[in-house]
């Protein structure tokens, strides 16, 4: 099965097993903390348990990291005891929710996430990101350009601090951070769904994403990365080096996305660490 099509079976399974759930109060139901450390909800294990079931009629060895259940070789119904890791024919990363909190509260925005790599995050080959309100199908495969519903996508073309439309997460330590990227940039945006903030960046609606929690989980990110980069933008953490990584639940990275024209100088701004930025070269 192309791997495209696998994407899109594993989004229409989990539109149609959540579709009964949503805006129910069993829905936001906290039944137990997850692999990632957070709450799963009830939307949530309804989610990835129809994913998980495309997985297991796909009939190659997959390593599935999910939020909920970990890390997971997937091979069949009754095949998967005793195959390693190292055995699979690919990885697959997956946010079969993400945005719970906004299903739950009745916020049209929240999507799937899933990317499709071997072993770090480096090597991911596809991104497919669907926002389950709208229908919209982000999606990216390595070296072919980024798309949105099969249209070609590109990052904005703002090159100047004061007009760009940025998202940004913080703590509450980190909070000066964001109040001085508020002094200098047009806007700051909060919507509470990463991987579609992403997109966003990559079609050009937002200029940037900025996370510095050092809590984004591969999960949340890995989809988006590719999105990002194969529409022209730049990705990399909070000290400006590139994002690389074991493809692993426990992983968790600080981010920022742009569309490339500032890169530098809101490395400047955000950076964890004192290091030196070239905002002069060019694409930076």
């Amino acid at each position: 099965m192309d791997l495209l099509t696998l994407c899109t079976d594993i989004s229409a399974a989990i539109t149609d097993a959540i579709e009964p759930v949503i805006g129910t109060p069993e829905s936001g139901i906290e039944l137990y903390t997850g692999a990632d450390g957070t709450p799963t909800k009830k939307i949530d294990e309804i989610a990835e348990n129809a994913a998980i079931d495309v997985l297991k009629a796909d009939g190659r060895k997959i390593l599935l990291i999910s939020e909920e259940c970990g890390e997971k070789v997937i091979f069949g119904d009754l095949r998967s005891q005793g195959i390693q890791k190292s055995d699979a024919d690919f990885t697959v990363v997956l946010d079969p929710l993400d945005g719970t909190f906004n299903v739950v509260a009745g916020i049209p925005f929240y999507s799937v996430s899933i990317a499709i790599g071997m072993t770090d995050l480096a090597d991911i080959s596809l991104g497919f990101i669907e926002n389950l309100h709208s229908g919209d199908v982000y999606h990216a495969e390595a070296g072919k350009g980024a798309y949105c519903n099969k249209r070609r996508i590109n990052v904005s073309e703002v090159s100047e601090l004061q007009k760009l439309s940025v998202t940004a997460y913080a703590y509450r330590t980190d909070s000066t951070k964001v109040i001085e990227l508020g002094r200098v940039v047009r806007r700051i945006r909060v919507l509470g769904c990463s991987s579609l903030e992403l997109c966003y960046v990559a079609s050009g609606v937002l200029d940037a994403f900025v996370d510095f929690r050092r809590y984004l989980r591969i999960t949340d990110i890995a989809a988006g990365k590719i999105i990002i980069e194969e529409s022209g933008g730049r990705i990399t953490d909070t000290t400006g080096m590139p994002l690389t990584g074991e493809l692993s639940i426990t992983s968790r990275v600080s981010m920022l996305a742009s569309n490339g024209q500032v890169h530098g100088q809101l490395l400047d701004l955000v950076a964890d660490d004192f290091v030196i930025h070239d905002s002069k070269v060019k694409g930076s």
